[in-house]
Order: C-alpha cells, then structure tokens, then sequence
C-alpha cells in the first residue's frame, strides 16, 4: 500500500478508481465477477476516497512508457496525463496513508480493550461488545460498526493503561478527586500506622497501583471502621508487609483484634526467697 501512497504523491492526486493486480496482499477473493479486497485495502480506499477494481486473474496490467511517442497521435502518454487525466485528479488528503492492520476485540467489564497487552479505554456504555480495533504505528483506533468511537496515541508499555477521562463511568471521574497528597492525608487522619502504609503504597512501581491501593485501604475503613483499619495497618507494618491485600487479610482473619488481646508473657519479679545461680556454687 505504501508504494500506491507513494503513486498518488507522485501525480499529486486521486483517481475515482484504481485497478491493481491480484495480490494475495491487497484481495482477499480474487473473484471474476465481485473480487472482494483485504481490510487493509478498504482503510486504504476510505482514507483517499476513491476505489479498488483489480484487474482480471493473470491478466496484469502492462508497465506505462510514458516517454514514447505515439505513432499517430501528438505527444506521449505522459503529455496526454497532464492535459487529460491531472485535471480530473481528486486531491491528495493532508496526509499520506499509514499502514493499519485490524483486530476484532472485546470490550472488557473496565471499559477497556486490550491491544499488545496495553489496555485502552472506550465509552464505558460500550462494555461486552464487540469493537474493530484500526493499529498503526503511531495510533490506535476503536470502531463500532464502522463508526469511530476512540482514538489514543500508540503506547507499548506492557500492563499499562491509557484511559480518557470523559469514558469513565460517574462514579470512576470522582475517584481522580483522590491525589496523592489528599490520600496520605486522610491516612493520616486516621492514624500514623494507616499514614505511614498509604505513604510505602504511593511508593510503588506504577502509580496507578498504589492509587487503586489507597482506594481498596479507604473502602476497608468504611467496612470495618477506622479503629481496626489502624490496628491492622500497624500490624503490617510489625510484620513488614506493606501491601493493600495484606491488610485486607488481616482483617479477614480478625488478627488485628487476636494482637490486640494477645496477653504480655509473665515474668516473675525479684524477692528474697528467689536463688539465683550463685546459690549452687
């Protein structure tokens, strides 16, 4: 496709129609009567607005000699073209084509797809249907039966998101309110053990993790109350594990209050029956 491209810059416009050869690359049927062309070349077509006809099967087109003169006409094929066929050029779109490949994907329940393991959002009324995913280098772009419905930037990092605010749900867009500064202050708020974790959280690898941690550590203290939230929060950090699904564990388990009524082991205090280790010497 991109010498096509090419083709089309160097007349400096575009024909109503196009007649390739039959490459298994460009036709997907090489039909007689109704030759079906490939996705890539249907992109290709919308984005020139002009069409694909391909020539018959093993009847290819002959190389143009443009520079020959014609035995009984004036000029040459390539006097001809700029007289007759320039003129009824469409013009050139205001930027070249750029390959695309297409991949059928689904819409998960985050209002994301997922493309080379990153994953991108969509309208979040879109969840559990089928989208047409348009890749090229630099974008990617997610059809509805045939209509757009997002566009990111191309971005290769594994496990990452690119997420558009207006495609998240109501409820999502309030959970951005939550910085990274408001977060350490409400685990302040509840106590210098609570504190201490949402600061190791916001030090994770990926900021996005410890955001979602904050968040699951702010739903534990609507569950179980900010009393034991603290308490297990300071029981992690004894043991020094520094993680949301810890703390949501202890919980679980009920160990914040089992340290909390675990008895002081007994020592016997000093008095005058007492020997000591001298006594036997």
């Amino acid at each position: 496709m991109s010498g096509i491209a090419r083709a089309l810059t160097f007349y400096g416009g575009v024909p109503q129609l196009i007649v390739p050869d039959n490459p298994r690359a460009l036709i997907a049927d090489p039909d007689r009567y109704e030759p079906c062309a490939g996705d890539t070349v249907l992109d290709f077509a919308r984005h020139y607005g002009t069409s694909f006809l391909p020539a018959r099967v093993y009847r290819p087109l002959l190389a143009n000699l443009n520079e020959r003169l014609f035995q009984k006409l004036p000029g040459c094929r390539a006097s001809a073209f700029t007289e007759l066929d320039a003129p009824a050029l469409q013009p050139l779109p205001a930027q070249p084509y750029e390959l695309a490949r297409f991949k059928a994907v689904t819409v998960h329940l985050d209002y994301h797809i997922e493309i080379d393991k990153h994953r991108y959002s969509v309208p979040h009324a879109l969840v559990g249907l089928k989208l047409d995913a348009r890749i090229t280098a630099g974008a990617v772009e997610l059809l509805h039966r045939g209509r757009l419905v997002a566009s990111h930037a191309r971005n290769d990092r594994v496990g990452g998101y690119t997420t558009v605010v207006e495609h998240m749900p109501a409820a999502h867009r309030a959970h951005l309110e939550w910085t990274p500064q408001r977060l350490i202050h409400w685990g302040q708020q509840i106590g210098g053990a609570t504190g201490a974790l949402v600061r190791l959280l916001q030090e994770q690898r990926h900021p996005e993790h410890g955001y979602w941690a904050c968040l699951g550590l702010l739903s534990l203290s609507r569950r179980y109350g900010r009393d034991r939230l603290e308490a297990a929060c300071a029981l992690a950090l004894e043991l020094g594990v520094h993680r949301y699904r810890h703390v949501r564990d202890i919980l679980i388990n009920n160990r914040d209050r089992a340290a909390a009524t675990t008895p002081v082991e007994w020592i016997s205090p000093n008095h005058a029956h007492l020997r000591g280790p001298s006594y036997y010497q």
